[in-house]
């Protein structure tokens, strides 16, 4: 049995007594990888908020997705694709230290180098945590794929701050990313931004850095699709692969009551997960991830329900890549 340093088995595997012989639930797909068997997709948790602003136990997210695990089934009826066609595992959770956040962010690029390692040809589909763990998740997926990576970000916020203030937190990956060389400006597309969540030094700093902005506005009036279009053409024009964020406020606060930093007035569900469809269909998308969800303010699960809805939609549109 293969293990992997800095990576902890998965903590709840969820099952149910009850099995219809005619319909497979993503429990009885995504199951724990037993270090052996080949693997194609794997879920892979990040369990760390301490570095957010705001108050938040995103930290609880990858295991409140595995709670979840058994209430949806694996068909897309919109896309007729069935997810269990897919060799996809739970591969466990990135080994997070309890006091130092430095040595959490070098855990997440170490332990995802390991498992890039050990599975070359791995599709990750992480689950954190705050936003801050893109950065050393992204620095780990550059390495892996050896060549310049683009970023499409969907977000409220531009997560450009200043890393003297506070140090790394869930408002400064781009940044960290950026100014380490990981990822030009460039190719970094954002979409979903919000009036009043962001500042207009950060705006300049991101237009002097080249990043490609749309906003909140923008899509509610012309639509997602023109927009995520554009965003794919930005991150994989001159690079070797794309990386796709979702940070979870970028919703409308009445469709994500559970995120920290809500929003009135921003995407919908069905924008996002239109979105989310399209990014993966695109032959150059080989890393995803899903952040900044808080269970604890996350009235019946409804936004970790939609982060699970956003993974899988995501993960249907692999399927129909041409």
């Amino acid at each position: 049995m293969k293990t992997i340093d800095l990576l902890n088995p998965p903590e709840l595997a969820r099952r149910s007594n009850w099995r219809d012989r005619f319909e497979t639930k993503v429990a009885q797909w995504l199951t724990p990888w037993d270090g052996e068997a080949p693997v194609d997709f794997g879920f892979i948790g990040v369990p760390l908020s301490k570095t957010s602003i705001s108050v938040s136990a995103a930290s609880m997210t990858p295991n409140a997705l595995r709670e979840l695990f058994a209430n949806v089934t694996t068909y897309s009826i919109d896309h007729d694709v069935d997810l269990q066609e897919l060799n996809a595992r739970d591969l466990g959770d990135i080994q997070m230290h309890v006091t130092d956040l430095l040595r959490c962010h070098a855990n997440i690029e170490q332990g995802l180098t390991n498992v890039y390692k050990a599975l070359p040809d791995l599709f990750p589909i992480i689950a954190g945590g705050d936003h801050s763990i893109t950065c050393p998740s992204v620095k780990a997926f550059r390495n892996k794929i050896g060549g310049p990576v683009g970023i499409v970000q969907i977000d409220s916020h531009m997560d450009v701050r200043n890393l003297q203030d506070g140090g790394p937190s869930n408002g400064t990956p781009i940044r960290g990313l950026i100014e380490s060389g990981a990822v030009e400006g460039k190719h970094i597309a954002q979409i979903g931004l919000h009036s009043f969540a962001n500042s207009k030094a950060y705006r300049d700093y991101a237009r002097e850095q080249g990043i490609t902005q749309f906003t909140a506005r923008q899509v509610a009036l012309e639509g997602v699709e023109k927009f995520v279009a554009q965003a794919l053409e930005v991150a994989g024009s001159g690079t070797d692969a794309i990386y796709v964020t979702v940070d979870m406020d970028v919703l409308d606060q009445a469709y994500a009551p559970g995120v920290p930093a809500m929003v009135p007035a921003g995407m919908t569900s069905w924008q996002l997960l239109e979105a989310v469809f399209m990014l993966g269909r695109h032959p150059k998308v080989k890393g995803f991830d899903v952040v900044c969800v808080d269970p604890m303010q996350d009235p019946r699960r409804a936004t970790v329900r939609t982060a699970l809805h956003v993974i899988l939609n995501f993960m249907a549109g692999t399927m129909k890549r041409d």
